[in-house]
């Protein structure tokens, strides 16, 4: 799959330089309030690239100055980082006819629970067809008892399931709806079909690559790449040097070529891991000033395609949220203010969708971007209530999230909204706490905001006050600036106005200090 060219002279890459698919645009900033998304820097909501204030030219006495220095140094770090997005494809480019097998565990301790077969398949399906030009033309269900075994299948099985796979001859590869496929398992599949095998893995693997519009998505991605390269590396070195990349060493330097390599991808991975920390370092800076300006964020969660970009449009009317019915259409956190019915502005986060047996160290990889969940003031979990594998989706979502070690009380707290009611008609939800809704024709959004704003008012302890303030004193217009105004009451003989507010404590704190009168 990949072609490791090694080169004796300096630079050495670790493999051939090919750019990998363009990169989407962001859609333009929303009509949402300007105060709100400022937090987020200049490039917008979602975005964490891009370079810092235009910086000072060479001095007049021919010295550099500080402001040049730290420019020409941020040149350097996004460089490097466009080196390290240069990748081979991870899957054949152009139309791709695939033949769909699905190991099907009928009974033992790891037959998958909550699920069935069938509905694993539709999955698979959709995987695929999120791909570009890539169809399905055939499925197949194999039964089997140990799918962690070297080649999955029984003997009989195995040969039974080689030979209807060679009479296809429309088929240009087989996609095996397993997690993760060992080097040798698919070397030895490969040979005996005559076919490239494609693991779950995989092809996920490269649709987050395709999907990936931020720098930041795009480094996660290449860093969950290292295990693949990494996996595949002896089997790919071998055929390059003609001894298993063991035992020629390179120009007396004492490194044999197989470890050249393994050396130069042990460096690319401190790189990425680098470039990533000078990400995350930033998003914590434009958390810092977020939570400065005390605006409620409220993280919304998912399984992949449940909805959650819709109802974030629905409820903002943000023109920069672009639903897409396909998996994994959102990669990248991105925010999107929005306000409640008492005025207050909140902002929406967007997050990536989850995935059932989705491999661990693509949870991993993402776990910076993921951080934001963790740091916001309420988690609204979107479930598709019209998928019949709606209790199974929600159990990996739960999974996932505690995986991530969130407080305690930010889980607890967490709304639950069940999303595409529209296709279940007479759908009352059994749990009193969870809230029907269908994001796209707009169906209890009414009531689902009033839940939110009860919610973010008890997850951020602020209150609900009338204050008493002088017309010809700065007191209104700060209220304006830093609390909600619900209501402003004015007494004309008095000169003063009854301000209903919604603010903070610390806000609240603020106001006494500066107007103790």
């Amino acid at each position: 799959m990949w072609t490791l060219r090694a080169a004796v002279r300096r630079g050495a890459c670790l493999s051939r330089v090919e750019r990998g698919r363009s990169v989407l645009r962001a859609a333009p900033p929303p009509p949402c309030p300007q105060r709100a998304l400022a937090v987020f820097g200049p490039d917008g909501p979602g975005s964490l690239q891009g370079r810092g204030g235009g910086g000072r030219g060479p001095r007049a006495d021919g010295r550099r100055s500080r402001a040049g220095e730290v420019e020409d140094g941020a040149e350097d770090a996004e460089h490097e980082e466009e080196k390290l997005l240069r990748r081979e494809p991870l899957l054949p480019a152009g139309t791709q006819r695939v033949c769909l097998v699905h190991p099907e565990v009928k009974w033992g301790p790891a037959k998958p629970q909550l699920t069935r077969a069938e509905w694993q398949v539709a999955e698979a399906k959709a995987l695929v067809h999120t791909l570009d030009s890539w169809s399905v033309v055939e499925t197949m269900v194999v039964p089997t008892k140990a799918p962690d075994r070297k080649l999955i299948f029984g003997k009989g099985t195995l040969e039974h399931l080689t030979e209807k796979i060679r009479a296809l001859s429309e088929v240009t590869a087989v996609f095996l709806n397993v997690e993760r496929m060992s080097t040798p398992t698919k070397k030895e599949l490969e040979a005996a079909w005559g076919l490239q095998v494609f693991d779950r893995f995989t092809v996920v693997l490269h649709i987050f690559r395709c999907n990936a519009r931020t720098k930041e998505a795009q480094l996660q991605v290449a860093l969950a790449e290292l295990p693949v390269l990494r996996s595949g590396l002896k089997d790919r070195i071998a055929p390059l040097d003609g001894h298993g990349g063991s035992s020629r060493y390179i120009m007396g330097s004492g490194e044999s070529f197989m470890q050249l390599q393994q050396r130069l991808m042990r460096e690319r991975e401190m790189k990425i891991l680098k470039a990533l920390q000078r990400l995350r370092d930033k998003r914590q800076l434009l958390g810092r000033q977020r939570r400065r300006r005390e605006f409620p964020v409220v993280s919304v969660v998912g399984y992949t395609n449940s909805g959650k970009t819709t109802l974030i449009k629905a409820l903002t009317g943000d023109a920069a949220a672009q639903p897409r019915d396909q998996l994994f259409a959102t990669l990248d956190i991105t925010a999107h203010a929005g306000s409640l019915p008492s005025r207050m502005t909140v902002i929406y986060m967007d997050t990536i969708g989850f995935l059932s047996q989705l491999p661990h160290s693509l949870i991993e990889s993402f776990s910076a971007t993921l951080e934001d969940v963790a740091h916001s003031d309420l988690i609204v979990h979107v479930r598709d209530l019209s998928h019949p594998e709606t209790e199974l989706q929600k159990a990996s979502v739960l999974s996932a999230l505690r995986g991530l070690c969130l407080p305690a009380q930010l889980l607890d707290s967490m709304l639950e909204v069940h999303n595409k009611v529209d296709l279940v008609p007479g759908y009352r939800p059994s749990d009193q706490r969870a809230l029907a809704v269908s994001a796209l024709l707009g169906l209890g959004l009414e009531e689902l905001k009033a839940q939110l704003e009860d919610a973010v008012l008890r997850a951020t302890g602020r209150r609900v006050l009338t204050l008493r303030v002088r017309l010809a004193g700065p007191q209104l217009s700060w209220l304006h600036e830093e609390a909600t105004v619900q209501d402003v009451h004015v007494i004309p003989e008095a000169s003063v106005a009854d301000v209903k507010v919604i603010i903070s404590n610390s806000a609240y704190g603020k106001f006494q200090k500066l107007f103790p009168e």
